[in-house]
């Protein structure tokens, strides 16, 4: 590919132009009014204005972004992650309209994002699964009927969400049904689709995730795994790998299922495996991220390659630079921290001006942000400023870096998470890994109380 547009904005559209910088590729980047400012839109070689600052006339209209593929003449479109970047409508019109979608097929897209389906898929290929309901609940009493089976506290879901949306847990039958009408109303409203079903909810668990690769050759190798279990509301917050508290021969037992459920697919490009893991080491499928995930440079760090470089070479046919699994390395200890601007003590998004934005001088830290100072944090988008990869020879050498780190982090114009990280970093239980997904919300209860 010689010209890839990026249909999405921020961070991530920086980043896919800094790996697409390296191999002589011009970028095409689309922004809205909001965005006419930030970085990326300087960065890109090409940009094209796309609409008003509102995502569904600007980021999430299909029909601007292929206009300016068309009139651009590009190769492929790159969709980063988050807005169209699982959408199975626009990976079809993408590779209808004769352009590459660096991504994985757009069939494969629209089995894995019905969270049903996908369960079917990993349990006919062997892979476990929590327990639940086989197929999608569509009235209260059968619902009732059976999450009494299964057994409170049950999780409702959207079949078709993802990123924690449309997901609550109920303790009890009266929760569920005060729970239900709203759970299928929030999945119409967000995903299109009022679908849900019931999951056993996994007590004391840990949230682990492992990167897969996949080519169009038949080849399909793990890149490791990733500790996402410091959660709020089921929102990452910090991930790191390797994960601390999980036997190897557990880990090799989830690169296994992994791979087994990339292959059931036929996956090829950039995908995760997400699983739940409880006090037994007993771990289980939970879903399928068929995008790259925010949290990659985590994996980066540790493997010491490029998986947006990864994404392309795939996507243009070539088989995976390291297709055998004993060939991909893994060193180090590596952690992200989300930064956004939000009220540390309320949570709610803080938009501003940044009229700083300091990071410092710090060893083994690497800056993935999509902001400069001087831009403003609009309410119109996701309020990250920057993902913040701390990396290190062992895991106590990336919290102790990543403490001298957050020291010198200096942001004015808005409020942010900074403090909560500092307090995390200094607590007993955090640095001895000794945490599940509970973990941050009993500590804010505590300490902040």
């Amino acid at each position: 590919m010689q010209k890839i547009l990026i249909a999405n904005r921020g961070e991530i559209a920086s980043r896919i132009i800094k790996t697409c910088k390296q191999l002589n590729i011009q970028t095409v980047a689309v922004y809205s009014d909001a965005d006419q400012d930030m970085p990326f839109v300087k960065e890109a070689d090409i940009a094209h204005r796309i609409g008003e600052a509102q995502v569904n006339r600007s980021y999430l209209v299909v029909e601007n972004i292929l206009e300016v593929a068309k009139k651009e003449k590009v190769d492929g479109i790159h969709p980063g992650y988050g807005l169209l970047s699982e959408n199975a409508d626009f990976a079809q019109k993408v590779t209808e309209e004769g352009f590459i979608f660096i991504g994985p097929a757009h069939s494969i897209i629209k089995k894995m994002g019905d969270k049903v389906e996908a369960r079917k898929v990993m349990k006919e290929a062997s892979v476990p699964v929590v327990p639940g309901s086989e197929a999608g609940v569509e009235t209260l009493e059968e619902a009732k009927k059976t999450a009494s089976g299964i057994g409170y506290p049950i999780m409702l879901k959207a079949s078709a969400g993802g990123g924690g949306i449309g997901m609550i847990r109920c303790e009890d039958e009266q929760a569920l049904v005060q729970s239900f009408d709203s759970t299928k109303n929030r999945a119409k409203a967000y995903f299109g689709k009022e679908e849900v079903f019931l999951e056993k909810c996994i007590e004391n668990a840990r949230h682990i995730e492992v990167q897969i690769f996949g080519d169009h050759h038949g080849n399909v190798v793990h890149l490791f795994e990733r500790n996402c279990s410091v959660q709020r509301r089921n929102q990452k917050v910090i991930e790191e790998s390797p994960s601390p508290h999980l036997s190897n021969s557990t880990k090799e037992s989830m690169f296994e299922a992994a791979v087994k459920a990339g292959k059931a697919v036929n996956y090829s490009n950039a995908g995760t495996v997400e699983f739940i893991v409880d006090e037994q080491e007993n771990f289980y499928f939970l879903e399928m991220n068929t995008r790259l995930q925010v949290e990659h440079p985590v994996t980066e760090s540790i493997t010491g390659l490029d998986l947006v470089k990864w994404q392309i070479l795939v996507a243009s046919g070539e088989p995976l630079p390291l297709s055998k699994q004993e060939e991909v390395p893994f060193s180090g200890h590596s952690m992200e921290f989300r930064i956004y601007a939000e009220d540390p003590k309320t949570f709610y998004p803080s938009p501003g001006q940044l009229s700083t934005l300091q990071f410092g001088e710090a060893e083994d830290v690497r800056i993935d942000s999509g902001y400069e100072e001087g831009n403003k944090v609009t309410p119109f988008y996701d309020p990250m400023i920057a993902k913040c990869i701390v990396i290190g020879e062992n895991r106590t050498d990336v919290i102790q870096k990543a403490i001298s780190f957050f020291e010198g982090v200096k942001i004015d114009g808005v409020k942010t998470n900074v403090s909560l990280f500092k307090d995390i970093l200094s607590d007993s239980n955090f640095q001895t890994g000794n945490y599940t997904t509970k973990w941050l919300q009993d500590f804010l209860t505590a300490n902040r109380t």
